[in-house]
């Protein structure tokens, strides 16, 4: 009975030491140990470059003479550094807008710089936007949590190894059930993490070249104007012209047949004439 007690308190000694989420000190010590192997310089936090992790995330924008051409290139270019494709859309040209196509590119951090170089042989390269987000806090944190599950999983198999009763076995289990899943849980975090690290994440633009527009002043420039006013005025006429079409055919019915009458009546006016000049007068 004694040892049946003996191992429920240390079940619950190991449960309240998982609950503070802590890393232990076999973890820290590590930690320390590997940060003091780097040999590259530390910066002001005293972490060396190397052990930095650096999300970087962009923008940019591609001026090509057509961009359902120039998106297999971007395509090749990306996959040329070991890159992916993560979304694809193209759009094409109507009256109202330009044809356009959209790409969300992942690519090794360390060849964001050569890469956007490259789309300069692609087109005309503008409106270029970086960030940088530092997440090597947030990493160490995942790390320290994950050791620290890790460390309070094995203690709870060596506390189901020596249970003695079903109780304590049966409560290890559960314990150990949630303990596996929040572990898996942190270590997709981690993954994720550690993919948006090593591969940023690129949206480039594809937009055609715009035709060029006349000047606004000079002999160019007053064509130009003449034009517009010549296209307006002609434009204005129609809408008048179709304005007055159904007010034409609402009065030009009735005069007409009221012309076709008052016309008919003289006729018939002048062809009596000659009989009443005919017939002799009484006297």
């Amino acid at each position: 009975m004694s040892k049946f007690r003996m191992l429920s308190a240390a079940l619950l000694l190991a449960l309240a030491g998982c609950s503070t989420g802590a890393p232990d000190s076999s973890t820290a010590d590590h930690d320390a140990e590997e940060a003091r192997d780097v040999g590259a310089p530390a910066d002001a936090s005293g972490d060396s470059p190397e052990a930095r992790e650096v999300v970087t995330t962009g923008s940019l924008t591609v001026i090509v003479d057509d961009p359902s051409v120039a998106v297999d290139e971007v395509v090749a270019i990306v996959e040329n550094v070991d890159g992916r494709i993560d979304s694809r859309s193209e759009t094409a040209a109507d009256s109202s807008k330009k044809a356009s196509a959209r790409l969300t590119v992942r690519i090794p951090a360390d060849e964001v710089t050569e890469t956007i170089e490259e789309m300069g042989e692609v087109g005309e390269v503008k409106n270029v936007s970086l960030t940088s987000d530092d997440v090597t806090q947030y990493g160490r944190d995942l790390d320290a949590r994950i050791s620290a599950l890790e460390a309070s999983t094995d203690r709870l198999l060596e506390l189901m190894e020596e249970a003695d009763s079903s109780e304590a076995l049966i409560d290890a289990e559960n314990a150990l059930s949630e303990r596996q899943a929040d572990l898996e849980a942190l270590r997709s975090e981690r993954e994720y993490l550690s993919d948006q690290v090593a591969m940023s994440t690129l949206t480039v633009s594809l937009t055609a070249e715009s035709t060029a527009d006349f000047e606004a002043g000079g002999f160019l420039g007053g064509i130009k104007s003449g034009w517009n006013s010549l296209v307006g005025f002609l434009s204005s006429a129609l809408v008048a012209l179709g304005a007055l079409v159904p007010w034409a055919i609402v009065l030009g019915v009735p005069a007409t047949l009221i012309i076709w009458l008052v016309r008919r009546r003289r006729r018939q006016r002048r062809s009596r004439l000659p009989q009443s000049r005919a017939v002799p007068t009484e006297e």
